[in-house]
């Protein structure tokens, strides 16, 4: 929920075709003499926050993305004429790679962020609202969390017990070692801490069970959002289609292959000198591989990069139930449904709610008119606004793989390679964060500046000046303007 990005290969959706169509360049042509080429493998974010860092750096870029559609998890498609995200994605105050990464696009205007943490929670008993005060961390919450309704109120001083250890009490190799539901079990934690708490904020934020992910990741979301600087956990999300951002990172590149499929690397010499799609060599000066562990593991002669660990992920599917109604929900943003198998729900649109489900593995194989009725089902019961309400037209949209777990112990590789002028990106990897979109963005960038150190280069810009975007060639190599990102559902 909380941004998740990384792990499997995308949202399984029907479609018609559609999408970035750019122009083309002879293989083995330089945008421009003297600029090092950098293949970027992926258009998720942490791709195109790759491809951004090496054209800050003087660098031509050449996106491959093996399928029709930019964004990766962040795409977006048609459902009739509305076009819609292919999930839910949150962005919280604390995500500033992400925030600075929409800022250099041009888009910061295209994210809502509130300007203080309020989260509505309606239960099967009534709605409760935590709302943030204007006072310092952590005081700008604990004062409210006192008389945060969805608990009682031994589940709110347990829970605020838990919080002041998160804070204190710094156990890092146990924390690793042990999994979050075993934290909360030595803190005492009971049902009521748990329902109306733990699960709700928790769970979406890793996209994992409690027993599954590791102490030091929950903490790890805790300390960041809950306990950290006072608009830390202010939650956000795009208010644009998220493609947008992807088409006008794309838009900065020198080149950009869709349907383009990397099927193996060429390597000489311990340095890489290309990749291959299908038959063709595609020259690069460096390489940045951004997908998931999974698909670089079975990638020909990804062994030579040397990354560990790769067959030590797990994943955990998303579903996304979006639905129409004849009205709207007065006064409906966002909720939390604590109890439900919809964990959030948000308003995307006059009468358009998308109910967010993560950590499926329960429902990811349900049939999709089982889990219209559910959703349905659902938040009628907890928002009686819709009472009498039509539903209009459901759509269900399923990650199976749709980030990785992280479970004690796992092991998630820096950036770097045993090739210095290759690198990997992807929230998988060792970002410090979960899989958000914000530890996407810090890996793109983290694996650019592994590919400039190790193709020797300075990172002088193509006009000389540190830090201003290189101007992108419109020779053979520029992209033409973006079309509709098109994906039926």
């Amino acid at each position: 929920l909380l941004g998740r990005e990384g792990g499997g290969d995308g949202p399984l959706l029907g479609g018609r075709d559609g999408g970035w169509a750019p122009q083309v360049s002879p293989p083995g042509e330089r945008t421009a003499a003297g600029r090092p080429r950098v293949a970027v493998v992926g258009t998720g974010l942490a791709g195109l926050a790759a491809a951004l860092e090496l054209k800050r750096r003087g660098c031509s870029v050449v996106l491959l993305e093996r399928s029709r559609l930019l964004g990766g998890k962040t795409t977006s498609f048609y459902v009739g004429d509305t076009e819609v995200d292919c999930g839910q994605h949150v962005i919280l105050g604390c995500y500033t790679a992400f925030l600075d990464f929409a800022a250099e696009l041009g888009m910061r205007g295209s994210l809502r962020l509130q300007p203080r943490f309020e989260a509505v929670v309606i239960s099967a008993t009534g709605k409760s609202r935590l709302r943030a005060m204007n006072l310092p961390a952590p005081l700008h919450l604990a004062l409210p969390f006192l008389g945060f309704r969805a608990l009682s109120l031994r589940g709110r001083m347990g829970v605020a017990r838990a919080l002041l250890s998160a804070r204190l009490r710094r156990q890092p190799d146990r924390e690793e070692a042990e999994t979050f539901a075993a934290w909360l079990h030595r803190h005492k934690q009971g049902e009521s801490a748990l329902t109306g708490f733990w699960e709700p904020f928790i769970v979406p934020a890793l996209n994992a069970p409690l027993d599954e992910a590791s102490a030091a990741a929950g903490l790890f979301v805790v300390r960041t959002a809950f306990l950290g600087d006072r608009h830390a956990a202010c939650i956000g999300y795009a208010t644009v289609p998220l493609v947008r951002f992807a088409e006008a990172a794309a838009l900065r590149c020198d080149e950009v292959r869709m349907r383009s499929a990397v099927t193996g690397l060429q390597i000489e010499g311990g340095r890489l000198r290309g990749v291959l799609v299908g038959a063709e060599e595609v020259e690069a000066d460096g390489a940045v591989f951004a997908v998931p562990p999974e698909r670089l593991r079975r990638l020909p002669g990804a062994e030579a990069l040397g990354v560990a660990g790769l067959e030590g992920f797990r994943t955990q599917p998303i579903v996304d139930v979006h639905l129409w109604y004849d009205r709207e929900v007065p006064g409906l943003d966002f909720a939390a449904l604590p109890g439900s198998p919809v964990q959030w729900v948000f308003t995307r649109g006059p009468g358009y709610l998308c109910c967010s489900m993560s950590s499926a593995a329960e429902w990811v194989g349900t049939p999709e008119d089982t889990l219209v009725e559910l959703a349905d089902r659902e938040i009628r019961a907890r928002l009686t606004e819709l009472a009498g309400a039509e539903l209009r037209r459901g759509v269900v949209t399923r990650d199976p793989e749709a980030t990785f777990v992280p479970t004690p112990g796992l092991h998630r590789p820096g950036s770097s390679t045993l090739v210095p002028n290759a690198a990997i990106a992807g929230a998988w990897t060792d970002t410090g964060w979960p899989a958000t979109m914000e530890g996407a963005v810090l890996s793109g960038q983290a694996a650019a500046r592994s590919v400039m150190d190790g193709m020797g280069t300075a990172g002088a810009t193509a006009d000389g000046v540190p830090g201003r975007p290189a101007v992108a060639s419109h020779g053979a190599h520029s992209a033409r303007p973006v079309g509709e990102a098109v994906l039926h559902g």
